[in-house]
């Protein structure tokens, strides 16, 4: 399979109108910060500087806090759920009208390719306030009680890698349960919160009841750990995942954690192989690999080994990198100077340690954050590419030869977030979906998201789960 070649079709910049610094929302209002240093943004596909950013301190997070407070004992607490839902309503078709302006922030900001961004996360995003809009009157039917309550103030830290649809899986169920907001995008990608604080304004949301404070690790610490903060939510590592759970130890906090994973995608000698190669690909090379639910360690059954490695190495061979704004480019930028540092560093140790790296021939771009598709092959359950998550389009390809050999290859990890299974045999689905120490499990597919549908994970990929009933349970007390 040769690639074709096709012209640019580059996504306008134009409809993105970037101010040259921001500050911080907090009561309704941005403002500046009073005891943060501002930082710099930039696209990590160019490395040019897209704005600057106020980091909030102590006082600042103080600040947000407060005002969430108020606004929850005055008006979000005490207001009606046909009430709340209107507001969320009202942002869900908000961002519907600004789809393809988010969109195009949201690949400058992150680097992943405008068609996910435009045709996964943007419409996910407003979906999940759809969904939590019809929620918000009828809190007595989520199963937590016949007259739940919601905690109070919400203290929530979203990563880089879905900036916009983790603030959605964040915000949406936390507001429908009668929730205020104190949201800390990553510092490498606030654009599109800062974005969505403008949203609020545009929907008339009341002052405080979303606070978005942007900085660093120390501006997440103060919110994690506010006296004030009722209920902390947060995605992202497993090591800052374990520092929140200490720091929250011994206080009457609500916690969900939504942390780290090394799923696998096991290939039985029956699955349909050109749906499985596609499933293959967009399990670990969407967003870059960037997915903590990502496909990385796949599993194929000895007998159709060389069959998939094979036609996988041929399809990766199609994959296009480069410019994220470019409608035809699979495979954008890594987020950051120090995460494609990561990736080269696990990447040499898989040399290092005996597995055979390979990649496709293509060109990567002087400037900005870029690596190219990678397959491990000869890899061991002891290699670090199969224990540690990588974080990026790096691919460990190992064998099994029997349903129960793959269970417990798959299970051999502290991970347990999400898998996918691929055979033509429901009864086999549904016997491997049920021995499989997983959160999330696909069958026939991969990296398929819906609001109504719960996500989360076991072991060291967290606890809690969000999406669905139960997001919504884990904002009310019970």
């Amino acid at each position: 399979m040769s690639r074709f070649e096709y012209a640019p079709a580059p996504e306008s910049r134009a409809i993105v109108d970037i101010k040259s610094s921001y500050g911080l929302f907090i009561n309704g209002q941005f403002t500046d910060a009073t005891d943060g240093k501002p930082f710099k943004t930039i696209s990590p596909a160019s490395e040019e500087v897209l704005a600057e950013v106020s980091e909030a301190g102590p006082a600042d997070v103080d600040k947000a806090v407060r005002a969430a407070r108020k606004a929850f004992e005055k008006v979000w607490g005490p207001m009606a759920g046909r009430d709340r839902a209107k507001y969320l309503f009202r942002i869900a078709r908000l961002i519907q009208e600004r789809a393809r302006e988010l969109a195009v922030l949201e690949s400058l900001d992150n680097g992943k390719p405008i068609r996910e961004s435009r045709d996964v996360d943007i419409p996910l995003v407003a979906a999940h306030f759809f969904y939590y809009a019809g929620w918000a009157d009828k809190l007595e039917y989520a199963g937590v009680g016949d007259d739940p309550q919601p905690w109070g103030v919400a203290g929530q830290v979203i990563p880089w890698n879905f900036p916009m649809l983790m603030l959605a899986w964040k915000i949406a169920p936390a507001l429908a349960a009668g929730n205020t907001v104190v949201l800390k995008p990553a510092e490498t990608t606030p654009l599109t919160a800062l974005a969505f604080a403008e949203i609020c304004q545009q929907a008339d949301l009341p002052p405080g009841v979303v606070n978005i404070v942007t900085g660093a690790g120390r501006t997440g610490q103060a919110l994690v750990e506010h006296p004030d903060v009722n209920k902390v939510a947060f995605t992202g590592s497993t090591a800052v995942g374990r520092a929140i759970a200490k720091s929250v130890a011994g206080t009457d906090k609500a916690v969900t954690l939504e942390l780290g994973g090394k799923a696998a995608n096991i290939v039985f000698e029956d699955a349909p192989i050109d749906q499985t190669i596609e499933g293959i690909v967009n399990g670990i090379f969407f967003n870059q690999g960037h997915v903590c639910c990502a496909g990385s360690r796949l599993l194929v059954q000895e007998s159709v080994y060389d069959e998939v490695l094979a036609r996988l190495k041929r399809r990766m061979g199609t994959l296009r990198v480069g410019d994220p704004l470019d409608k035809n480019t699979d495979i954008g930028a890594i987020n950051s100077a120090a995460q494609l540092a990561k990736i080269r560093e696990l990447s040499q140790v898989g040399e290092d340690e005996g597995a055979e790296r390979w990649s496709p021939e293509c060109e990567l771009p002087p400037q900005g954050y870029w690596f190219p598709p990678t397959v491990f092959t000869g890899v061991s359950q002891a290699h670090r590419i199969a224990r540690e998550e990588i974080f990026g389009p790096v691919l460990s390809v190992l064998t099994f030869r029997t349903p129960q050999e793959a269970v417990e290859k798959a299970n051999n990890t502290p991970f347990g977030l999400s898998a996918g299974i691929w055979t033509d045999k429901g009864s086999r689905i549904l016997w491997m979906a049920n021995q499989l120490r997983a959160g999330v499990v696909w069958a026939n597919t991969f990296n398929r998201f819906d609001p109504t549908s719960p996500f989360g994970g076991y072991k060291e990929s967290g606890y809690g789960r969000e999406g669905g009933r139960h997001g919504l349970e884990a904002y009310l007390a019970h």
